[in-house]
């Protein structure tokens, strides 16, 4: 299923870490001050940007999530749901400028390299069916504000991350992949995480996040791994979560609680989104196996 309910998961289970890090793989997954934060709201956001962006376009047309007309509507589409879903939920952990950015009167990009660009994407690496299409969506999503190359790199490696894991790669391809284009994953988690600091740029979470993944042997066990690094443990778990989604699966248990943090109109979007691109039968694969 192309959902995003990996990144909610992560954003949810890392939610009580964020400033109070466990740097430890035994605890619970979900407990008291679990909730969804901005990284579930704005991915959710996104993906409804998606879901009125092709109900609006002719998708009869070859390669038509290519096309400038797309693009021009995603982008409008992206400001319009992240500010408007984003108003009803002021309290879920915003960064400074990307609130002054949603409540504008007139936003504009603002030369981002936060770790916002990466959490909310996963939504375009679970519908892109080329990597032209996964750079493309990506880069329109995250550009609206993370317009600095370091915001649009980062979204974009966790959407190639997201692709190639759905289409069946190796984890040393996807390693090989992201060493070669994105970056240098010359280091361990247990090499790093008595060192490794809170941080909000892509350049110091999103390799890190994906090397969580890289290291996992199970979807739990790489949401687990991601909360013990420490540092910005939701944004962390979200884009891990995300990256684990489409290479394992999310088991039904985790999920359905996870699910029951979302209020009724995330949920909605949620529930809207599953319908919507679960319509199309493209095949997915895992491992080189259809799923």
């Amino acid at each position: 299923m192309k959902t995003m309910l990996g990144a909610i998961v992560g954003d949810i289970v890392g939610s009580r870490f964020e400033f109070d890090n466990y740097r430890d793989r035994d605890f619970e997954l979900f407990a008291r001050g679990c909730f969804a934060t901005d990284d579930s709201v704005m991915t959710l956001a996104v993906a409804k940007a998606l879901i009125e962006t092709e109900r609006s376009v002719d998708t009869s047309i070859n390669d038509y999530r290519l096309d400038d007309n797309y693009h021009r509507l995603l982008g409008e589409l992206t400001i319009r749901y992240m500010r408007e879903i984003g108003r009803k939920y002021p309290d879920c952990g915003y960064g400074g400028m990307f609130a002054r950015w949603m409540f504008s009167d007139n936003p504009k990009p603002y030369n981002s390299f936060g770790n916002g660009a990466a959490m909310r994407i996963s939504p375009a690496g679970f519908i892109a069916r080329t990597e032209a299409e996964a750079v493309s969506l990506s880069e329109t999503i995250t550009s609206v504000t993370h317009n600095h190359r370091e915001g649009i790199k980062g979204a974009e490696a966790t959407v190639i991350a997201i692709f190639l894991a759905r289409q069946g790669f190796s984890k040393g391809e996807i390693r090989d992949r992201i060493s070669k284009s994105y970056y240098p994953l010359d280091f361990t988690i247990d090499g790093i995480r008595s060192s490794y600091r809170f941080n909000e740029i892509c350049q110091e979470t999103v390799p890190q996040a994906i090397e969580c993944f890289l290291e996992s042997d199970s979807f739990e066990d790489a949401i687990r791994t991601s909360i013990s690094l420490g540092g910005d443990s939701d944004t962390i778990g979200a884009i891990t979560g995300a990256i684990a989604h489409a290479y394992y699966g999310v088991p039904a248990y985790i999920g359905a609680k996870a699910l029951t943090f979302l209020d009724e109109e995330l949920r909605a979007i949620y529930d809207e989104w599953e319908v919507f691109f679960g319509r199309d039968g493209d095949r997915e694969y895992r491992n080189g196996q259809p799923r």
